[in-house]
């Protein structure tokens, strides 16, 4: 294989409200974290042990005002994107690096009672979430509401 491959897929929950910060030419890049957790059971004592992974994800223009209007902290949400690397000098003269998820497609995956928009593609293009209709055999469509995903 010739080629490089840089992409991340995430399902997640937010850790805080999406901060978006607007800029002269009217881009916008909005930031939040997203936790992924895995779960698992303690061989020697039999107790259930979650980890908690932190992602800082980062979403632009359009895509950030989409979810700075739906998204809330506690949201799931799948991402997909890809990995960047950012390095500056704090106040305290230090470099400092952090790694970011960088946002080309993402969809709300909670549910929530006012009609929100269930936004997919690369440009956040919006479309309202289609509720399960009947297949061509006649049998409606079975939605699984609780999923068994370590998530």
């Amino acid at each position: 294989m010739s080629g490089t491959v840089n992409k991340v897929m995430l399902i997640g929950h937010l850790g805080d409200e999406v901060k978006v910060h607007y800029f002269e030419g009217g881009g916008c890049i909005g930031r939040f974290p997203l936790a992924t957790n895995e779960t698992y059971t303690n061989k020697q004592t039999g107790e259930k042990v979650t980890n908690t992974d932190w992602h800082n994800i980062v979403v632009r223009n359009k895509a950030a005002e989409i979810c700075e209007k739906y998204l809330s902290k506690g949201d799931k949400i799948y991402i997909e994107g890809r990995l960047k690397n950012r390095q500056w000098q704090g106040e305290d003269g230090n470099m400092r690096y952090t790694t970011e998820v960088h946002v080309q497609d993402f969809t709300f995956l909670s549910n929530k009672s006012e009609g929100v928009m269930s936004p997919t593609g690369p440009a956040g293009q919006q479309q309202p979430k289609e509720q399960p209709s009947s297949s061509g055999s006649g049998n409606p469509v079975q939605v699984e509401e609780d999923d068994d995903l370590p998530f």
